[in-house]
């Protein structure tokens, strides 16, 4: 295996991924390395599914993830019925269906508290790691692969750990991560990242060697993301925000061009990466979750310096290009625990301008990104919470309209609250953009009716804003309870709750 496994004891602990599954027992609590498809274990977790559906082997796991996961885990593991409790995020349409008919206890949260919660010991005992990796250096340190997530806390958490060293990654990747432990309270340092391109600390997980079950060695290519297309509605948003940074950097404000962005994933997110590529912008940087294929784009088109992510969430041609190019991409990309990437600490420190998706958004510029009529689990919060609340400039995105235009994305209110008018400083549509920095919520309202609703819905949000003025006087935010759930009914018989694409980061 070429220097795979530099550990040597631990060449007698390779078993089958079979073998592997059956340390999986009911009742267990296991953690899974990756954020997104990206570095997610993949022979053992769909061994387990063979083996519940198969055999009629009873299991049923809490699991805990650093974001998403591939197929094999939430997929496979879902259908099988082996998932009784899931956190903090899921993406997987099999998964979601058995959560919303109570099969799954799910547990949303923030990405970036996920890994202090387990060591704070919110999930109880953490039993099992599984760790995809590239290679396991001499003291048994694990290199990770394509994405970190949660790996390093799961790893130290866990009692046994189980490592799938996929030989289709390759050793290559060893380097290209920075892995930092964080502390934890009472009075904790600060984090010491002070620029993006910093690096502060290993580039493999520490493990004891006698921590390690099982080795399974795996040559499962990975499943890259499917680049999200582009379309009318998303190009003309990414057109209003590319302009609206480009005024903030005429105006001399900071949060244009001279901090780092934060991108989440979907057609916008892909819309909005174009829009810089075509613009004048220069020397851009990313600290973020993920890294698309737009940002190669930039840093091949010497845009943009560098990016910072959790996760390499590319496209299978974006994928083969880093791949294949990894000395030259080395000194431009680096990938970190979610902790770090996600850190609200390190967000405010650098000023980061983060771009968002929702699902919909109300008058007052409160934002739901992760249900559908307020009931349903989409995909969750993500890491959307992380960057909204800590950023220099916080941007949420979304079209107007949804199902082909029948039902309106901007609301009286919204069904489930995820990002308070307090977090959310710029709302985009196709429409238009509308600043909702230093308004009262009248003012935010009227903004939003102005710049964002579309023409079509616009009558009838207006109608009940001026209602609800009239009604309630001159209060601070004016809302007619009744008439906002009689408004949402009416939308919702032209149509059913858009659905959005993307991770919701």
């Amino acid at each position: 295996m070429n220097g795979r496994i530099r550990c040597p004891a631990l060449e007698r602990r390779i078993v089958s991924a079979e073998d592997a599954a059956r340390l999986i027992e009911d009742g267990m609590t296991v953690g899974v390395s990756g954020f997104t498809p990206s570095g997610c274990p993949k022979a053992v977790p769909a061994a387990l599914a063979r083996q519940a559906t198969e055999e009629g082997r009873h299991v049923r796991i809490a699991l805990l993830s650093g974001a998403s996961t591939g197929g094999e885990i939430d997929t496979l593991l879902g259908g099988a019925g082996v998932i009784a409790r899931r956190a903090p995020y899921i993406t997987s349409e099999a998964l979601r269906d058995v959560i919303n008919a109570g099969g799954t206890a799910y547990r949303d949260g923030h990405l970036g508290s996920m890994a202090r919660d387990v060591r704070g010991g919110r999930y109880g005992k953490l039993d099992l790691a599984i760790v995809e990796a590239c290679a396991i250096t001499e003291d048994g340190g694990i290199v990770p692969t394509t994405a970190v997530g949660c790996a390093q806390t799961y790893v130290r958490q866990a009692e046994r750990v189980i490592v799938e060293l996929n030989l289709t990654q390759p050793a290559e990747l060893e380097g290209l991560h920075d892995l930092y432990a964080a502390a934890d309270p009472p009075c904790c340092p600060p984090i010491p990242l002070t620029e993006v391109s910093q690096r502060i600390g290993r580039t493999a997980i520490p493990c004891d060697p006698d921590k390690i079950a099982a080795v399974v060695i795996t040559e499962i290519p990975e499943k890259p993301r499917p680049l999200a297309p582009e379309n009318a509605d998303s190009r003309a948003i990414a057109g209003h925000l590319v302009a609206f940074l480009d005024a903030e950097r005429a105006a001399g404000r900071p949060f244009a061009g001279r901090v780092p962005l934060q991108s989440g994933v979907g057609s916008v997110a892909n819309a909005v990466l174009e829009g810089l590529m075509d613009s004048d912008f220069s020397h851009l940087c990313f600290y973020s979750e993920v890294m698309q294929d737009g940002v190669l784009d930039l840093i091949d088109a010497g845009k943009a310096d560098f990016c910072s992510a959790t996760s390499l969430s590319l496209s299978a041609a974006g994928m083969g290009r880093l791949l294949g190019n990894l000395d030259r991409y080395r000194d431009r990309i680096v990938l970190r625990d979610s902790e770090i990437s996600n850190s609200p600490e390190v967000i405010r420190r650098l000023g980061v301008v983060a771009m968002n998706t929702a699902v919909e958004a109300d008058l007052y510029g409160n934002v739901n990104s992760s249900h559908i009529c307020g009931t349903r689990i989409f995909n969750g919060i993500g890491g959307s919470g992380d960057y909204a609340r800590s950023a220099g400039l916080s941007v949420f995105m979304t079209a107007s309209t949804a199902r082909g235009g029948r039902i309106s994305s901007i609301v009286p209110m919204v069904t489930h609250v995820d990002h308070t008018e307090h977090d959310v400083d710029v709302l985009v549509t196709e429409q238009g953009l509308a600043d909702l920095r230093g308004l009262s919520p009248k003012e935010r309202a009227e903004r939003i009716l102005a710049c964002c609703a579309h023409p079509d819905y616009r009558p009838a949000l207006r109608e009940y804003f001026d209602a609800a003025c009239a009604a309630c006087g001159p209060v601070q935010t004016p809302h007619l309870l009744d008439r906002c759930f009689a408004l949402h009914q009416r939308f919702l018989q032209r149509g059913t709750m858009r659905e959005p694409s993307g991770d919701g980061d």
